[in-house]
């Protein structure tokens, strides 16, 4: 996964500008990201603190760490069934 330039305190900071009163087409020129990534931010991060944020990307992190688990011992059922296919 690509990975942002801006930090989740950056993106935070973005948000409660925005709710201050900025305009998102203000916001987004100054700082170089497009209107489209501001709102996925704000779909994604919106009403969330520096604590929730934290929370969820270690369990994004969590997850993926998970599903690639579950991917190699899947592979590894897969070949053992194989073999034992082959010797009846």
């Amino acid at each position: 996964m690509r990975k942002s330039r801006f930090t989740d305190s950056q993106i935070l900071g973005f948000l409660k500008q925005n709710e201050e009163g900025a305009k998102v087409a203000d916001l987004c020129q100054e700082h170089g990201f497009s209107n489209a990534q501001f709102y996925q931010w704000c779909s994604k991060f919106g009403g969330m603190d520096a604590s929730l944020m934290k929370q969820m990307k270690e369990l994004e992190d969590e997850n993926r760490r998970l599903k690639k688990m579950y991917a190699e011992e899947k592979l590894k059922a897969v070949l053992r069934e194989e073999v034992l296919r082959k010797k009846w």
